[in-house]
């Protein structure tokens, strides 16, 4: 089935892309530009756009910044560290990040007449992110059907709804994933800070190295 994946340039989106590849046709990767200061997670997408021999478009959407304020993610507000459990990531919350995103890569997805959406909403975001959860995914997937009624039929794949960022990481060992070709930090500088909590533990409990080339290291 043919399949666009939105893919941030994270570990999540990119096995993601992987995945999409070996179950089904990898019809492009799709990146949005909202005007994150982690913006080099952007370079990472097109490296495994490249990487993956698959189209690769950005959407450039800053132009919503000024109207998304208050996240430490496109804001002056310091990026907290932690588990995505802990109440102090929901600075990182840019609302309705997720639903802005999948419309705009459901309509690609219609006029390339394409089969499928996919995300790499997983587990570990639940807690923290609504648009993660799977209530959200079955809600926005049910809208999207009424919107696209009659005239095109494109699903929603979200694979690592339910699963760990563990388990994303022997997901993405067993498909040959360059994981030191992704990225994490929030912070975006020229390495991850070395507070990426979930990234490290991620590799850890999955019982794979960690390739990642982190500041404290």
């Amino acid at each position: 089935m043919k399949t666009v994946v939105v893919c941030s340039g994270g570990l999540d989106s990119v096995t993601l892309a992987y995945l999409v590849r070996h179950e089904h046709i990898l019809d492009r990767l799709v990146t949005f530009d909202y005007g994150q200061r982690h913006k080099v997670e952007i370079e990472y997408a097109a490296r495994a756009a490249a990487d993956l021999g698959v189209r690769h478009d950005i959407v450039d959407i800053s132009m919503l910044r000024p109207f998304l304020a208050g996240s430490a993610l496109t804001d002056n507000v310091p990026v907290p560290d932690g588990h995505y459990a802990e109440d102090s990531m929901r600075a990182t919350i840019v609302p309705n990040r997720n639903p802005i995103m999948l419309t705009i890569a459901y309509g690609i997805a219609a006029a390339d007449d394409a089969d499928f959406v996919a995300a790499a909403v997983h587990g570990g975001d639940h807690f923290i992110y609504p648009d993660c959860r799977p209530e959200f995914i079955k809600a926005f997937a049910a809208m999207q059907d009424l919107a696209l009624d009659g005239v095109w039929r494109v699903g929603l794949l979200t694979p690592f709804v339910d699963k760990s960022k563990a388990e994303i990481v022997t997901i993405g060992a067993g498909l040959n994933v360059p994981f030191e070709r992704t990225w994490s930090c929030y912070r975006g500088g020229e390495v991850h800070c070395g507070t990426c909590t979930e990234r490290r533990e991620a590799f850890a409990l999955a019982g794979v190295a960690d390739p990642t080339d982190y500041a404290d290291r």
